[in-house]
């Protein structure tokens, strides 16, 4: 499979994902509902994406990785023609779930797919356009939902999505000639053991932490904006998100970093304490700021993922499905917390209190690459 159609296809499914989150004040105010209860919109999406892609993982061991990801892509465009049809939160909220059961299954296959066809430096440099994808398709996501919602209502930008999904996912040629030549996995016991290893796991979890943050951020920032800074117009906070697209741009040159410094750990634990500088920045109430800062935040939260997620593949033993299913069911665990727990904080005690939660959680993923870099572990790419 050509990695442009890989990677426009990983553009496609992230629309799915993050398309409601700039419309959830407008969701919030259209069915009479609490800002955490819209923001469950984003949470029953991604609590699946915590716990399906192991499961994924060990079914891509043993199927072909494109066919799976062909036939969920066509499965998403029927849920988002249901969405765009639907008048009841309820449903609504359903066919979310739905999508969050079928979510993992087109990410564990593209990244497995990645993680088995590239080696080495290739691997490093596919994975971070993948994960460029996933940036540009979580702001264009949003931004085009945003603004199909101003013009047309939020329906057209889903019979939109479907029509996307669709043509992309019947121009998918599954090859079944490669095959993957890892030992058989025979039992629950055989796929997690290679993952138990003390490095790798603290690996995971700083993703957790680091995902928690951003989800948290990005799933409030249209509460944040309109309460604290007066902005309400969707059009307006899709372009607030543009400091996502930037991050996008940045984390290209994630590879780059190896040429700073060969070890990742190090690169890892720096990105991790700008990551929490940008957050207690933004405690100054003044939007120019807030905006830098957010950019900032973004840029830094891209480099991680681009820079944490080929390093997990280089360091683990175990299959490619194993170690990405383990990594993004960690990554979505972070988001789906992170999209409901920190509401409740906001909505009690405000914004000031609300960052400094995602700060201490974000310390705590620093600290856990700081414990990495001391401990001397080596890696493909440096010590």
């Amino acid at each position: 499979m050509p990695i442009f159609h890989l990677l426009s296809c990983s553009i496609v499914v992230f629309f799915v994902l993050y398309a409601p989150q700039p419309l959830l004040a407008m969701f919030a105010e259209h069915y009479q509902v609490s800002p955490a209860k819209a923001g469950l919109l984003m949470t029953v999406a991604m609590l699946p994406l915590a716990i399906a892609p192991v499961f994924y993982g060990l079914v891509l061991t043993r199927r072909c990785k494109l066919t799976m990801l062909r036939y969920t892509m066509l499965a998403l465009a029927i849920c988002c023609l249901v969405i765009s049809v639907t008048r009841q939160f309820e449903i609504f909220l359903f066919m979310r779930f739905i999508e969050g059961l079928l979510l993992p299954a087109a990410l564990t296959s593209m990244t497995s797919y990645i993680g088995h066809t590239w080696q080495g430096q290739n691997l490093r440099e596919k994975m971070t356009w993948y994960v460029g994808s996933t940036i540009v398709g979580g702001y264009a996501g949003r931004a085009l939902a945003a603004n199909f919602a101003n013009l047309w209502g939020f329906e057209s930008f889903y019979l939109f999505n479907a029509g996307l999904l669709v043509v992309l996912a019947l121009m998918i040629r599954p090859s079944h000639n490669k095959r993957d030549d890892s030992k058989p996995i025979i039992s629950p016991k055989d796929y997690l053991k290679p993952i138990k290893t003390t490095q790798l796991l603290r690996l995971y979890s700083a993703v957790f932490c680091m995902f928690f943050c951003f989800s948290a951020l990005l799933n409030y920032l249209p509460f944040i904006l309109s309460n604290e800074f007066d902005i309400k117009d969707p059009s307006t906070i899709a372009w607030v998100y543009s400091g996502y697209l930037v991050g996008a741009i940045i984390s290209m040159l994630t590879p780059f970093l190896s040429k700073v410094s060969r070890n990742n750990w190090l690169i890892l634990s720096v990105l991790f304490a700008i990551y929490s500088g940008s957050l207690l920045i933004m405690q100054w109430r003044n939007i120019d700021t807030f905006i830098v800062m957010f950019t900032l935040f973004c840029a830094c939260m891209f480099m991680i993922h681009a820079s944490a997620a080929p390093l997990a593949n280089e360091i683990s033993t175990a299959n490619a499905g194993v170690t990405n299913g383990a990594y993004v069911s960690f990554y979505y665990c972070g988001g789906a917390l992170g999209t409901f727990v920190p509401g409740f904080i906001y909505q009690l005690y405000g914004m000031h209190v609300f960052l400094l939660s995602l700060l201490l959680v974000c310390i705590t993923g620093g600290y856990l690459t700081l414990l990495n870099y001391r401990s001397g572990k080596v890696t493909q790419l440096g010590s």
